[in-house]
């Protein structure tokens, strides 16, 4: 018994296969993008005010020399503020 073509003829399903592979390499890869906002980078470039540089300062080299002390109630008091300012 002959089995005369039915369907798509002289269409081989592989080759079919492979064109799409083919294509879909073929397609350009996207890259991420990242754009920072003129307000974002004057942030970045913004100067610490001197006066709290030099607090900073004397906190760091409070705790290199192991003096540095941490107040337990302002610590409480700051949180407690923070989470119940009104």
């Amino acid at each position: 018994m002959k089995i005369n073509n039915i369907g798509s003829s002289g269409v081989n399903p592989y080759n079919r296969q492979y064109n799409k592979v083919e294509n879909t390499k073929a397609v350009e890869k996207k890259t991420d993008k990242l754009e920072i906002s003129s307000t974002a980078k004057e942030l970045q470039q913004s100067q610490i005010p001197a006066q709290r540089q030099a607090k900073v300062d004397e906190l760091k080299i409070q705790l290199e020399n192991g003096n540095y002390k941490v107040n337990s109630r302002e610590t409480a008091k700051s949180i407690i503020d923070f989470y119940f300012k009104k």
